[in-house]
């Protein structure tokens, strides 16, 4: 490297650390705040001049941009197969050898709509704060929000809730989701009968989620459902109880989430269990009401997810983590003798000393097979495979559009459950509309984030044109340019599309050795898995063990 390029990048001091971190990360950040509380000494970097990596919230220029370097950036996975070029990869008579990193595109199939009034959008593009990786919607109760309670990050963002869920049902009407015994009664899409029946089930899983708390606390009771029907499809145990479609629908899909079609179990290989159905209830029946100033079941963070990283880095850095941004990390460095993590090379040449290694998903690290052969090791010694690796595809969007798809309200969510839009839609849709409120967007405007897993990206992108059609006007259909619409159905003209984007995200999920901290055997090195979903539950795995 030369000389000018070294002097871009700052030198750091100390060179030694017990952690270190690459990348900004929810889940890179919430290790780092938990290793930093521990004691340990801890450097984290990130190559962005941004905190969040892949979690943050951009403007919509910087949005924009990013996409499209994930489009130019190619794609340079390391080798699983051949061996390092030790010669030219060994440092002098120093016990290591270095092993490249590569970046790794998140993103695929990037489109990027051009729409009419796009200048008048980007006119005012600092007043957006899109999130790169989808938005993550909170439950009051939900294991991000005890962990941002248990470490006091709670202090460093503030949240707005959700003002309501629907669900799309077969004749293209929203229906509310009730969240409380009053919002049950007042729903006006629910006949009578279905109320009683929706107010009936909840009493029999309210009873047995309050035996079963009781029988952990070492209380006799009998529980109310039992153990056979807990092991059993959660649709079955709905069959059971002779709820209708619509409550079976919201029940399944707009309060337990399910991905899947669970009505035709030949077709979905993640047919969701009784018990886990029950969890996902009592979860939803938990964070009603859990914070007063939170009116339903679900919270947003106040300027975007973005928020959640940084607060989580500001724990860190108060109790004496660094942070470099702007600083790429070049190589790992591995010991000759047995593979151990030995460090890092920067960017600027440095190499910083340490043992222990957390790498977030748009770096690509090794394999642990590899990292044997590369350092002579027995391949028996890994305690993982190549072939461990589990990987899905999501669809996501993100529109801009002018209005709400509820008048009265700012935020809200949004499901479709499968095949409510058409046969080939194979799992459920979200759709996530934040307001001006949370400072996510000018006022007047909305910002919709769309997304649902799928195996063909062509059929995935097809389910998002046609949630984005049943809720939105293309610009053609604006109210303004239909002089026809009567004025007693304007509250029911659909919002204005105004900018819209298109793109496949990969999670995977990586079964690779757990990081110890607290003990000098094992790790190498650890990428973190980017599964939404297990993502908190991953992270404090590896901390914990």
């Amino acid at each position: 490297m030369s000389e000018e390029e070294n002097a871009i990048y700052p030198s750091i001091d100390p060179s030694v650390f017990d952690l270190i971190v690459i990348g900004t990360g929810l889940p890179e950040s919430i290790i780092a705040a938990a290793a930093s509380v521990a004691g340990k000494t801890v450097l984290h970097v990130d190559s962005n001049s941004f905190y969040g990596s892949h979690f943050s919230s951009l403007s919509l220029d910087d949005f924009s941009s990013f996409l499209h370097a994930q489009k130019t950036q190619p794609e340079t996975a390391l080798p699983h197969s051949s061996v390092v070029n030790r010669s030219s990869n060994v440092d002098g008579d120093k016990d290591y050898v270095i092993i490249d990193l590569k970046p790794k595109s998140l993103y695929s199939d990037i489109e990027i709509s051009s729409l009419p009034e796009e200048e008048s959008v980007k006119s005012c593009s600092r007043k957006f704060n899109l999130d790169l990786s989808g938005p993550r919607v909170m439950f009051c109760a939900d294991s991000v929000v005890n962990l941002l309670l248990k470490s006091g990050a709670n202090h460093h963002v503030e949240f707005k809730s959700i003002d309501g869920s629907f669900i799309y049902g077969a004749n293209g009407e929203l229906s509310s989701v009730p969240d409380s015994r009053s919002s049950i009664f007042k729903d006006r899409s629910l006949s009578l009968t279905e109320k009683n029946q929706l107010m009936r089930f909840f009493k029999l899983v309210q009873a047995h989620i309050e035996e079963s708390t009781q029988n952990a606390e070492g209380n006799d009771g009998s529980r109310r459902i039992t153990d056979e029907d807990l092991e059993s499809p959660f649709i079955e145990f709905l069959n059971k109880q002779r709820l209708p479609p619509k409550i079976k629908s919201i029940i399944l899909y707009a309060i337990a989430m399910a991905d899947y079609d669970q009505e035709k179990p030949e077709l979905c290989e993640n047919l969701l269990k009784t018990k886990d159905g029950i969890e996902s209830l009592a979860l939803f029946h938990s964070s009603v009401g859990r914070f007063t100033n939170a009116l339903g079941a679900m919270i947003y963070p106040i300027y975007g997810q973005g928020e959640l990283p940084q607060a989580f880095c500001r724990c860190a850095a108060v109790k004496g983590a660094l942070y470099v941004l702007r600083m790429p990390v070049r190589a790992l460095l591995l010991s000759k003798e047995n593979g151990d993590c030995k460090g890092v090379r920067l960017a600027s040449g440095q190499e910083i000393v340490s043992q222990h290694l957390v790498i977030n998903p748009s770096v690509t690290g090794p394999s642990p097979s590899f990292l044997s052969r590369a350092s002579n090791l027995p391949e028996e010694r890994s305690e993982s495979n190549d072939k461990g690796d589990v990987k899905e595809k999501v669809a996501r969007g993100v529109c801009i559009i002018r209005g709400s798809i509820k008048p009265d309200l700012s935020n809200l969510l949004v499901i479709f459950p499968p095949r409510s839009l058409c046969s080939e839609q194979v799992s459920s849709i979200r759709v996530l509309q934040l307001g001006s409120g949370l400072s996510v967007c000018p006022s007047g405007m909305s910002v919709l984030y769309l997304s649902t897993l799928c195996d063909d990206v062509i059929q995935g992108k097809k389910s998002l044109h046609a949630a984005m059609n049943a809720l939105v006007a293309p610009l053609s259909e604006s109210p303004k340019d239909t002089s026809s619409i009567q004025s007693e159905n304007v509250r029911d003209a659909k919002p204005t599309l105004l900018w819209n984007a298109m793109f496949i995200q990969e999670l995977e999920k990586v079964r690779i050795p757990p990081l110890r901290l607290d003990h000098h055997e094992s790790l190498k090195w650890r990428e973190l898995n980017d599964e939404e979903n297990q993502m908190v539950i991953s992270t404090q795995d590896v901390y914990d063990s």
